[in-house]
């Protein structure tokens, strides 16, 4: 059996981090989250991988390449323009001739979900999708069922407006037959999977099959660091080796256990480095500053006395010294959306330059390249580029 891995999207409400990389690229315990699915499939016992990739595709095909790596062999399909999941998935139908798995790149799974639908499908020939059980299921595309049979599928509904706790966690089993059924589906615009599933389950058969193991969607700037903190430390605990084995790290700093550290990361005299955190390759924490919660990306430096809390740090950029990223929860504004009591110190773009005694407050988004003088205090959002003076 084949799988199908959905890797075309942006990712828009994760921007900046979103400006150069394809959302299933971001770093999730220090690898592409994309890697952890593909790294999931191979452990199913499947070898075969078409990966759909579109917006910035060549960060993956880069860095996949054939897939022997992860002992799969992959082949590429090319969605030109983002028209949706369904349309998506329709761009893999030359590579399948017999029944398949189908799953988002952008979600953590365990490989047990992929070996449940197999085992499921085996046995009754149905397609099917896992369900799984979150905290707010009204973001996400909620399940009705009768018995194990799927009977619809309310995208984002509004609370209280059904009593299923279960929703659609992104991963399927199909016969070539879903093609058909995609193409017959009336659209408007973008064609999402869920639109023909709909359809799909009142003349067919679609099961819904329980996954009760990790999962994890990255919608928003703060789900990625929740994602990372987990699984960092099921990283950690599973590997049992010292994190900074290949990194420098002064004698009297601290890092904590559950940190994951990348290669030639550099931890100073006196900085203190806390659970929930991740070094990405190359970076460095500065003498006595303190990070907590927290995905560095490659090469970003966090100066002398700075203090980075609940906080996304992009590529290549600066924390200047004893700057506060205060962290706590917080109020966040993305687009028309107010999302509230969110735990998020802030994001700070690739290639930024905060100075130093900066001051950002909790929630704050930093673009792409941003530079901010000496002694400011940065709020809300700033736009990519930008200038921040005092005054």
């Amino acid at each position: 059996m084949k799988a199908v891995i959905l890797a075309a999207g942006e990712g828009s409400r994760l921007r900046p981090l979103t400006n150069r990389r394809p959302k299933p690229m971001l770093p999730v315990g220090n690898k592409p989250l994309l890697e952890s699915v593909v790294e999931s499939v191979a452990t199913a016992g499947v070898d075969e991988i078409i990966l759909v990739v579109g917006y910035h595709r060549e960060r993956i095909q880069t860095y996949f390449g054939d897939g022997r790596q992860w002992n799969v062999d992959i082949t590429y399909a090319v969605q030109e323009k983002q028209l949706g999941t369904g349309h998506a998935l329709l761009q893999a139908e030359p590579y399948i001739g017999s029944d398949f798995i189908a799953l988002n790149g952008d979600r953590y799974i365990e490989p047990s979900v992929i070996e449940n639908l197999i085992a499921d499908h085996g046995e009754t020939g149905s397609a099917g999708i896992a369900t799984t059980r979150v905290e707010t299921p009204n973001r996400y595309g909620v399940i009705e069922f009768d018995g194990q049979n799927i009977t619809d599928i309310l995208e984002k509904p509004t609370p209280g407006t059904t009593t299923s706790e279960l929703i659609n966690a992104g991963v399927y089993v199909f016969g070539p037959d879903i093609f058909a059924a995609i193409r017959q589906t009336e659209s408007h615009g973008e064609l999402a999977l869920t639109r023909t599933l709909r359809n799909y389950a009142k003349t067919h058969s679609l099961r819904a099959v329980p996954y009760d193991g990790l999962w994890g969607d990255i919608s928003y700037p703060w789900d990625l660091l929740w994602l990372n903190s987990y699984v960092s430390d099921e990283q950690v605990s599973a590997d049992g080796s010292d994190p900074t084995r290949s990194s420098h790290v002064a004698s009297t700093a601290v890092i904590h256990d559950d940190v994951t550290v990348g290669e030639d990361v550099t931890v100073c005299a006196g900085a203190v480095v806390l659970r929930g955190t991740s070094l990405g390759e190359n970076a460095t924490v500065g003498a006595n500053a303190v990070v907590e919660d927290a995905v560095i990306f490659p090469d970003a430096t966090i100066e002398p006395g700075a203090v980075v809390q609940n906080c996304i740090v992009g590529a290549n950029a600066t924390i200047g010294p004893n700057t506060t990223i205060e962290g706590g929860v917080t109020d966040v504004t993305l687009g028309e959306t107010v999302h509230r009591d969110v735990t998020f110190g802030g994001l700070v773009g690739d290639n930024a330059e905060i100075g130093g005694n900066v001051t950002v407050t909790p929630g704050t988004i930093l673009g792409e390249g941003v530079t901010a003088e000496s002694g400011t205090t940065l709020r809300e959002r700033t736009q990519d580029g930008a200038i921040v003076r005092r005054g």
